[in-house]
C-alpha cells in the first residue's frame, strides 16, 4: 500500500456497489424516496474500501478512495430515526469539541460506544435474537408435521 503525506488530503468517492443499501430500504421506503426527491433516510453503513487512485508521485490526480457501503440498516420508523439522529448528534457534538469536525483526528471511541448502547437499551440482543430465531425454527417444523 503506498504511503501518503501527513497533509496529503484524500477525496473519498462512493463506489456504484449497492446491494447493501437496497437490501436494506422497503419497497415502501425507496418509493417514497423516489416519488420525494429530496426526502432522507436514516441509516447505519458500514463502508469498505476497494479501490484508490492518485497516489504516483507523477500523476496529476489527487488521491482518491472509492467506498462501497457493505452493510446498511436504516431507521425504518419514527423512533428508529430519532434514535440514529440523536446518535449522528451525539458524534457532531464530540467531533466539535474534540475539534475532530474537520477529519484530523476521527471519534473518540468510548463516547460513541456509550451513544450505542443507550440508543441501542431498548432493541433485542444478539442472545434474544437468537433465541428468537430458534423459536420461529421450532414453530416452522411443528406447522410441517401437522
Amino acid at each position: 500500500m503506498p504511503k501518503l503525506g501527513k497533509h496529503q488530503a484524500v477525496e473519498a468517492k462512493l463506489d456504484t456497489g449497492s446491494g447493501a443499501i437496497h437490501a436494506a430500504l422497503p419497497d415502501e421506503m425507496r418509493r417514497g424516496l423516489w416519488e420525494r426527491p429530496g426526502a432522507s433516510v436514516f441509516a447505519l453503513v458500514q463502508l469498505t474500501s476497494v479501490s484508490y487512485t492518485g497516489h504516483a508521485e507523477d500523476e496529476e490526480k489527487g488521491a482518491q478512495v472509492k467506498l462501497r457501503v457493505t452493510l446498511c440498516e436504516a431507521g425504518l420508523d419514527d423512533q428508529r430515526a430519532a434514535q440514529l439522529t440523536e446518535i449522528m448528534r451525539a458524534l457532531h457534538r464530540e467531533r466539535q469539541m474534540n475539534g475532530t469536525l474537520d477529519g484530523q483526528d476521527g471519534i473518540a471511541e468510548r463516547d460513541a460506544e456509550i451513544a450505542v448502547s443507550e440508543a441501542l437499551a431498548t432493541m433485542p440482543t444478539e442472545a434474544e435474537f437468537e433465541v428468537w430465531q430458534e423459536s420461529k425454527r421450532g414453530r416452522t417444523r411443528i406447522e410441517q408435521h401437522a
